[in-house]
C-alpha cells in the first residue's frame, strides 16, 4: 500500500471535524488495528529521539588532537630517531597524563534529549475499532482517538474534538505556572504555543475536567520533540576559558616552532653538529610548551567545582566554573526561579475594601471581617483542588490550592466546612461560562458557591451586600468593581471573583441572581533571597535580564518586586525582538523583561547576545528552557523544581533553586580565572626562561647548559606543584565590587606579558650567571650542567613569590598567606635535592652529586631573580604610592 501522506498544518486552526477528516478517522470508532499498524510503520514510535553518545574510542581520540600534543608527539619521533630513548617515553608519558585527564573530565557526555523519555507517559486509552483500550503510549499514532482525565499526562500532541472543563498545567512547556483553560473551538493560525487552546500537548498534564482528542503529532512532531532537536542544534561550543586557553596554545607552538627551527638552522649553517642541533631543536620545542599548563587548569577547574558544590551549585562541565566569572548578561527565567513557583492569594477587594490575605482580624471592622470570611467560604467550597495534612503540597490546580491555603490563613478548612455544607451538586468549569459552581445542602435551603473569571461573575451578579443588607448590583457598581479588576491586574494579580446564594432546591440555574462578594488577587510571589542577589549582580556590573512565557504585566510586576532595572517601555513581547529595530522591533540591549517568548525565542535571544560578544548565563526549570541552556555560555538549571531536560540541558544546577546561589558561584568564577591567569603566567615565565636559556647557548656556541629531559623533569615538577597551590588561592575579597572583564580580554594581556618577559630574563641571567661562574670556578662539564639545572630549577621555584598582586605587601599578600604554596615548594624542593644523589635518577637526568659549596652558589643565584623583582615591585609601590598622595599647597 502506498504511504498515506498526513500534511503538516496548523491543527489548531482546525474545527474538530476538520481535523477528523484530515487525519481520515472517526470520534466513534477510532482507528482500526490494521490502520494503526501501518502508520506506525509509516511515522515510527511515539518517542523522542535520542541522540548517540560519543563512543569512548571516539573521545579518547579526541584527546589526541590539537597543536600541544601534535608538537610534543613530534618531539618524541624526534628523540627516538636520534636513539634518545629516555627522552621519547618521558615524552610519551606526559602525552598519557594529559589524555587520561582530558578523556576521564569529557567522559560524562551530554544527556539533554534522553531526558525528554521521563516525560512520556507510559500507557494511553485510545478508542480502536470502536473500543476503548489502554495502549503503551509509544504505540500511539496519529489519528489515534484519546480518551483523557484529570490527573492523566497527556502522550501525544492532540486536537481537541470534546471537552468538559479542561484545565491543562503547561508549566513545564510555556513557563506560564497557572493551568490553561482549553476549548473545542479553533484558535487563529498565528496564535502562540501557550494560547492554541484546541491543542492538547505532550509531556503537559490535566489537572481538571475530561477530554476527547485525536492525535495529530508524534514523536520528533510534537512541541516537545521540536524542543529536543533545539536541544541537539544548540551548541554547546567551547567556553571562554577554553577558547583562551587554545588560542595561547596555538600562540606557543608556533613560536615553538619558529624558534627551534631558527636556532637549529643557524646552527647547521654555522657548522655546528647536526645531532647537537637536532637535540636543541628538541630541547627548545619541549620548553616553549607548559605540559603543566592544562593539568593544572583542570585541577583548578576542578577545585572550583567541590567549592560550588559545597554552596549547592553543582556543576556538570569543568569549564562553566570559569565561565560564571566571565558572565556579563544573565538571562533568568520567572517561574521557579524569581517566584517560588506557587500561586498564592494575596488581596481581597470587598465591598467594604481591600484587605490583605494574613492581616490580623482586630485590625478589620466587623463588617470588613463578615465579608472576608464569606468570601473565602466560596473560594474554599468552589474547589476541586486537595491539600495534605501539613497544607503544603496537595493536588489540583495551582489557583484552587492557593484559595485552600488562604482558607488555612483564615481557620476555614474545607473539610471543616464540607461538614456542614456538604455537596449535592458540582457544575464544572467551562470554557464558555468562564464559571464553576458547586451546591451545598444546609439546614435552610442549599447554598449555591460559584467562582470565576471576573467579567461573568459580575455579569451574573444581581445583589450586593453592604451592611448585612442586600442591594441591587447596577451598571454603575460593574463599572466599579471593572476599574478594580483592572487595578489588581496592573500589581501583577491574576484575579478571581466569587458569588453566592441561597435557593429552596438544587435544580436552579447556578449563575442567576447571584450576590456578588468580591474580588481574590493570586499571584506566584518572588522569592524573598532574589532582590539582594539582583542587586550583587547590578554591583558586579552584570545585567539581569527576565525571559519568560508568562504575561507581561505579571513579568513586569515580578521585575519591579525582585528589583530588575527596567523603563516602563523596556518591556517586551516575544515576537518583537525578531523584528527590526525601525519596523515596531526594539532594541533588544534596551529590554529589561521578554515576556510571552516560545523556546525558540529564548534560544535566538541568547544566540543575539553571544553574537554581540557577551558571556551569557541562562536560568530555568522548564522543559521550554532546554535549548537556550544548552546554547548559553553557562546554563543553570534548578535543582528542585527542575525537569529532567533542563538539569541535563544545562552546565551548572542549583541544589537550593536559590538566584542568591548564582552570585556565590560567579564569584568563585571571577577568583578561578585570575588564578588561571597567574598560574599561567608563571609557568610561561618559567617556560620562557628555559627557551631562552637554550637559544642564548646555541646562538653563542656555548654546551646546552639544561638538556631536554630535565627541562621535562622542571615542567612536569616544579612548575606543577606550585602552579597547582596558585591555583588554589582564595582569590581577592572585593572581586564582586569589580566590573567583569571585557569578554574579549586575553587569558594573557600586554601587562602579563610584560611581567613574563622581565621574570624570565631576570631568571635567564641568574642561570647564565651560574654557569659562567662555574667556567670561571673550572668546575666540571657535568658538573656545570647541575648547576645550571639546578639554579634555574631554584629560580623557578622562587619565582612563585613574584606572583602577588602589586597592590600588596611583600611578607602578607595573598601568596604568602596560601598554605598550599609552602606545601608545595617544600615537595618541590625534595623532588630536587634528590636526584643529583640517587644513582638512577641522576644517570637518567644526566647529573651528579653536588657539595655543600655547590649547593650554596645555587642558592645564592637562584634566589637573586626573585629578589630582584622584589625590590623592583616595592620602587614601583613607592612611586605609584607618592603620585597617588594629595597635592598640597599652591
Amino acid at each position: 500500500m502506498a504511504s498515506q501522506h498526513i500534511p503538516a498544518l496548523p491543527y489548531h486552526a482546525l474545527t474538530a471535524q476538520e481535523a477528523l477528516d484530515q487525519q481520515r478517522v472517526t470520534a466513534a470508532a477510532g482507528l482500526s488495528e490494521t490502520e494503526a499498524a501501518r502508520r506506525g510503520a509509516m511515522f515510527g514510535p511515539n518517542s523522542v529521539e535520542v541522540r548517540h553518545r560519543v563512543g569512548s574510542l571516539a573521545l579518547l581520540l579526541r584527546q589526541l588532537q590539537g597543536p600541544v600534543v601534535y608538537i610534543l608527539a613530534g618531539a618524541a619521533v624526534l628523540a627516538a630517531y636520534f636513539k634518545e630513548i629516555e627522552e621519547a617515553i618521558a615524552i610519551a608519558i606526559v602525552l598519557s597524563i594529559n589524555t587520561v585527564i582530558g578523556f576521564y573530565t569529557e567522559f560524562k557526555a551530554t544527556r539533554s534529549i534522553e531526558a525528554l523519555s521521563a516525560l512520556e507517559p507510559r500507557t494511553a486509552r485510545v478508542r480502536r475499532d470502536g473500543r476503548d483500550r489502554l495502549v503503551r503510549a509509544e504505540k500511539l499514532v496519529p489519528g489515534d482517538i484519546v480518551l483523557l482525565d484529570a490527573g492523566d499526562a497527556i502522550p501525544a500532541d492532540l486536537r481537541v474534538l470534546e471537552c468538559s472543563g479542561l484545565q491543562v498545567d503547561e508549566s513545564a512547556l510555556t513557563g506560564e505556572s497557572v493551568a490553561v483553560a482549553k476549548a473545542v473551538s479553533p484558535v487563529p493560525p498565528d496564535a502562540r504555543p501557550s494560547d492554541r487552546h484546541s491543542m492538547l500537548y505532550k509531556g503537559t498534564a490535566i489537572t481538571r475536567g475530561t477530554a476527547l482528542a485525536v492525535v495529530m503529532g508524534t514523536g520528533l512532531s510534537t512541541q516537545i520533540g521540536q524542543v529536543s532537536q533545539l536541544v541537539a542544534q544548540a551548541g554547546g561550543g567551547s567556553s571562554p576559558i577554553e577558547r583562551k586557553l587554545a588560542h595561547l596554545s596555538v600562540q606557543l607552538v608556533w613560536a615553538a616552532l619558529i624558534l627551534a627551527g631558527a636556532i637549529a638552522g643557524f646552527g647547521i649553517l654555522t657548522g655546528r653538529d647536526a645531532f647537537l642541533m637536532a637535540e636543541a631543536a628538541v630541547a627548545l620545542a619541549v620548553a616553549a610548551i607548559p605540559e603543566g599548563l592544562p593539568i593544572v587548569a583542570t585541577l583548578a577547574l576542578a577545585r572550583g567545582m567541590w567549592r560550588m558544590a559545597r554552596k549547592n551549585a553543582l556543576v556538570e562541565r569543568l569549564s562553566a566554573v570559569e565561565t560564571l566569572g566571565a558572565t556579563t548578561v544573565i538571562l533568568t527565567d520567572k517561574t521557579g526561579t524569581l517566584t517560588e513557583n506557587r500561586m498564592a492569594a494575596r488581596r481581597l477587594w470587598l465591598p467594604a475594601g481591600m484587605v490583605r490575605i494574613g492581616e490580623e482580624t482586630k485590625t478589620l471592622s466587623p463588617e470588613c471581617a463578615r465579608q472576608r470570611a464569606a468570601l473565602i467560604k466560596v473560594a474554599v467550597l468552589c474547589n476541586d483542588a486537595a491539600l495534605d495534612e501539613t497544607g503544603e503540597a496537595g493536588a489540583g490546580d495551582p489557583m484552587e490550592l492557593a484559595l485552600l491555603r488562604a482558607g488555612l490563613a483564615t481557620e476555614q478548612r474545607r473539610g471543616d466546612l464540607l461538614e456542614h455544607f456538604p455537596i449535592v451538586r458540582k457544575v464544572a468549569f467551562d470554557s464558555a461560562t468562564k464559571m464553576m459552581a458547586t451546591v451545598h445542602r444546609r439546614e435552610d435551603g442549599h447554598f449555591y458557591a460559584v467562582k470565576g473569571a471576573p467579567e461573568p461573575v459580575l455579569a451574573a451578579g444581581a445583589y450586593l451586600s453592604v451592611d448585612g443588607q442586600l442591594h441591587p448590583f447596577t451598571a454603575q457598581d460593574r463599572r466599579v468593581w471593572t476599574r478594580r479588576v483592572e487595578e489588581l491586574a496592573r500589581h501583577g494579580l491574576r484575579v478571581l471573583a466569587c458569588a453566592a446564594k441561597t435557593e429552596a432546591g438544587t435544580d436552579a440555574n447556578p449563575y442567576e441572581g447571584l450576590t456578588f462578594l468580591g474580588l481574590i488577587g493570586l499571584e506566584d510571589p518572588a522569592r524573598l533571597d532574589v532582590p539582594p542577589a539582583i542587586e550583587a549582580c547590578h554591583r558586579a556590573g552584570i545585567k539581569v535580564v527576565m525571559v519568560t512565557g508568562d504575561h507581561a504585566a505579571t513579568a513586569r510586576s515580578i521585575g519591579r518586586k525582585v528589583g530588575l532595572r527596567f523603563d516602563a517601555g523596556d518591556v517586551a513581547e516575544g515576537i518583537e525582538m525578531t523584528r527590526p529595530e525601525g519596523d515596531g522591533g526594539k532594541d533588544f540591549t534596551r529590554v529589561g523583561i521578554f515576556a510571552r517568548v516560545s523556546p525558540k525565542d529564548k534560544l535566538d535571544l541568547v544566540r543575539a547576545y553571544q553574537d554581540r560578544g557577551e558571556i551569557v548565563a541562562m536560568t530555568g526549570d522548564g522543559v521550554n528552557d532546554a535549548p537556550a541552556l544548552r546554547q548559553a555560555d553557562i546554563g543553570v538549571a534548578m535543582g528542585l523544581r527542575g525537569t529532567d531536560v533542563a538539569r541535563e540541558a544545562a552546565a551548572m544546577i542549583l541544589l537550593d533553586d536559590a538566584f542568591a546561589t548564582i552570585v556565590a558561584a560567579i564569584r568563585e568564577g571571577r577568583n578561578i580565572f585570575g588564578n588561571i591567569r597567574r598560574f599561567a603566567a608563571y609557568l610561561l615565565a618559567c617556560n620562557l626562561s628555559e627557551i631562552l636559556v637554550v637559544g642564548v647557548a646555541v646562538l653563542a656556541g656555548l654546551p646546552l647548559p639544561i638538556l631536554p629531559l630535565q627541562i621535562l623533569y622542571l615542567n612536569l615538577i616544579t612548575d606543577v606543584f606550585p602552579a597547582f597551590a596558585l591555583a588554589l588561592g582564595e582569590g581577592e575579597s572585593d572581586v564582586l565590587d569589580q566590573p567583569p572583564r571585557p569578554p574579549r580580554e586575553p587569558l594573557l594581556g600586554r601587562p602579563q606579558w610584560t611581567r613574563i618577559a622581565g621574570q624570565s630574563l631576570l631568571m635567564t641571567a641568574g642561570t647564565f650567571a651560574a654557569m659562567g661562574t662555574g667556567l670561571w670556578l673550572g668546575y666540571r662539564p657535568d658538573t656545570i650542567v647541575t648547576v645550571t639545572f639546578l639554579t634555574l630549577a631554584f629560580a623557578q621555584l622562587w619565582q612563585v613569590f613574584n606572583m602577588r598582586s602589586d597592590r600588596t605587601r611583600a611578607l602578607n599578600n595573598e601568596i604568602t598567606r596560601n598554605p598550599w604554596i609552602w606545601a608545595s615548594l617544600a615537595l618541590c624542593v625534595t623532588l630536587l635535592v634528590l636526584p643529583p644523589h640517587v644513582p638512577a635518577l641522576a644517570g637518567l637526568l644526566g647529573l651528579v652529586p653536588l657539595d655543600a659549596a655547590h649547593w650554596r652558589f645555587v642558592v645564592f643565584f637562584s634566589a637573586l631573580p626573585m629578589l630582584l623583582w622584589q625590590v623592583a615591585t616595592m620602587l614601583l609601590q613607592s612611586v605609584r604610592g607618592a603620585q597617588a598622595l594629595p597635592k598640597t599647597g599652591p
